[in-house]
């Protein structure tokens, strides 16, 4: 801001007490110094106003940069699904096309009961089964901690 030295700080002192006197120059002093005040902490408070600002436009401005990345991100990986699911479906559609069976009339296979689990229902199959416990809790656990005592 601006420079005062001591020398001129005293020379202002000395004019002032010329000009005022010994009786009005403490109330002036006072009030130069209010006045000193006011002007600091306004331009104190202009000065943090415009840091803000410019910390909030840096913030916006990393937020933008940080959206157009994600959006790039974006479209890489949508370019990279897209690439990879083309091929994948045509060679689905290949296999489907060679695997497909060939449709079979119903009349032209005879009706033999070869196989007689075949016509019985899944779950007369399962009922058949034998049931027993398993492994774990057939054996009682043994706790070697009670095995001293």
């Amino acid at each position: 801001m601006i420079e005062i030295s001591l020398g001129k700080m005293v020379l202002l002192a000395l004019i002032a007490l010329i000009v005022l006197g010994p009786e009005k120059l403490p109330g002036a002093a006072r009030t130069a110094g209010a006045l000193l005040r006011r002007v600091r902490s306004g331009w104190d408070n202009v000065r943090a106003e415009v840091e803000r600002e410019l910390e909030i436009e840096q913030i916006k401005r990393t937020a933008r940069e940080a959206a157009a990345r994600a959006e790039a991100a974006q479209n890489e990986l949508k370019d990279g699904v897209l690439q990879v699911h083309e091929p994948l479906s045509k060679t689905a559609a290949e296999i489907a096309a060679l695997v497909r069976p060939e449709p079979v009339a119903a009349a032209e296979t005879p009706a033999t009961d070869e196989s007689p689990m075949a016509a019985e229902p899944m779950d007369s199959r399962q009922s058949e089964l034998p049931l027993g416990e398993p492994l774990s809790l057939s054996k009682p656990a043994r706790n070697p901690a009670h095995d001293d005592a």
